[in-house]
């Protein structure tokens, strides 16, 4: 039988009953600009050596993080995850089911996701936390469609300072959806007052603390605002170290608060995968997203896990479910585990100082540079940065020099010619004292 068994008229009758013309009429909500209109331009076929061959060249042309000082982040960032990290969840133990379909069969997984769960609770000052989303992104689109259900309203308001790819999730959720956005222009300076655009209509605020420029904010009053008009807050943060030395957005008075883990136990991996987390009060928990795992005990009295709430569309909900969120992203919510349970509360506040004690201090030899100038009044280990110039074009300076100074702001936000001249700038743990001054010198000079 031929891998694709079905024949021509197989595939007519087929469309004729869902009642479209064409396979093309299935990717109508596609926007035309993002279709690809030709085959891409690669060879038509090769031999399996020849194949190898040529990926390992392409792959050799990648610059690890780890070779060279690094200073990018802009929502994944570079950390140490220790050896052991690595270690526990390549043991057998761990190696069961991916998603349990027999849940309580499986009472290790569950019980890696409860102290997931908990410690993601106990970092957010949360009531409850579910058991991971794909990652930051997918999470933050998740929590406004939540708040929609909460509130039975259907606008949202985003700050400018949330994440461009955050945002562009929450849009594309929006668009589906038919529900309304009010979108705050760039907020480099973080002086937007998005508590005055806060009206009857809207479900929820998204703020994001600390901002993709680096910005800290007092959510409190934000929150108190929120409240006043049946408004939800949604806390986010794309770097949880932060949540080591900062108050967290449960004790400032957020509603749901979500972000991106990445930064505990996982390295950077070109982009992925990631892991989301996502916590929100008691009173909401039935509307939360994902699942639940939770602790109960036995017949015979004895401690064990069941998964308490599980309204993903793959299990009993189908169209009614509050997710269609397919996966928990399970190894990298278990590195997480892993890490966090490490560090403990006394490691990530240390680790956390560190990050920020680092950021401070090539912050201090950046701005002193002439025509250098950092925006940021505070900021946790990311700061923004003003070039005199096009600083895409610095950056790449400084790349061929050996250098990953940070992340142009123009790539984030392209088009807007009044944010060309910015430079995201991330410092943690990794970056040495050598490095930083490396950093400064060499812009110096590059400039």
């Amino acid at each position: 039988m031929r891998y694709l068994p079905h024949t021509d008229q197989d595939r007519a009758d087929m469309l004729a009953r869902i009642g479209v013309g064409s396979i093309d009429d299935l990717f109508a909500d596609i926007p035309e600009d993002k279709r690809l209109r030709d085959p891409l331009d690669l060879p038509a076929h090769r031999g399996e050596m020849e194949v190898a061959r040529i990926m390992r060249g392409i792959a050799a042309k990648n610059l690890a993080a780890a070779e060279t000082p690094f200073f990018a982040g802009a929502g994944a960032y570079r950390h140490h995850v220790p050896a052991m990290v690595d270690h526990i969840i390549q043991r057998s133990e761990f190696l069961t089911s991916y998603t349990p379909y027999q849940p309580e069969v499986t009472q290790g997984t569950l019980q890696a996701l409860f102290e997931f769960q908990t410690q993601v609770a106990n970092l957010t000052a949360m009531d409850v936390a579910n058991a991971s989303m794909y990652d930051g992104s997918t999470a933050t689109g998740e929590a406004v469609l939540m708040a929609h259900r909460v509130t039975k309203r259907n606008k949202a308001l985003i700050s400018g300072g949330l994440h461009p790819h955050y945002r562009a999730v929450v849009e594309n959720l929006s668009n589906m959806a038919d529900d309304r956005l009010t979108l705050m222009p760039p907020d480099p300076q973080g002086a937007e007052d998005i508590i005055a655009a806060i009206d009857d209509e809207t479900s929820c605020v998204v703020v994001q603390s600390p901002s993709v420029y680096g910005q800290l904010f007092d959510l409190k009053p934000i929150a108190e605002a929120c409240h006043a008009k049946g408004a939800l807050l949604v806390a986010v943060f794309t770097e949880v170290v932060s949540l080591g030395l900062i108050e967290p957005p449960g004790a400032q008075g957020a509603d749901i608060v979500v972000g991106e883990g990445q930064s505990i136990g996982n390295g950077l991996n070109f982009g992925g995968p990631y892991v989301g987390l996502f916590a929100t009060k008691q009173k909401y928990v039935r509307q939360m997203p994902g699942r639940l795992c939770g602790e109960t005990v036995d017949a015979d009295g004895n401690r064990g896990f069941v998964l308490t709430l599980s309204t993903r569309e793959q299990h009993i909900r189908r169209d009614k479910a509050t997710s269609n969120i397919c996966t928990n992203s399970g190894l990298c919510c278990l590195a997480f585990t892993v890490h966090m349970t490490l560090l403990g509360e006394a490691g990530i506040t240390r680790l956390a100082r560190i990050n920020h004690a680092n950021a401070a201090h090539l912050a201090g030899l950046l701005d002193a540079i002439p025509g250098v100038s950092v925006l940021n009044p505070d900021f946790f280990n990311e700061f923004t940065v003003r070039l005199p110039g096009d600083a895409a074009k610095i950056a790449e300076k400084l790349a061929g020099r050996g250098l990953v100074a940070g992340v142009p702001v123009s790539r984030l936000e392209p088009g807007k010619p009044d944010l060309a001249d910015l430079l995201l700038v991330t410092v943690t743990e990794t970056s040495t004292a050598d490095e930083m001054q490396s950093l400064a010198k060499t812009l110096q000079e590059v400039l």
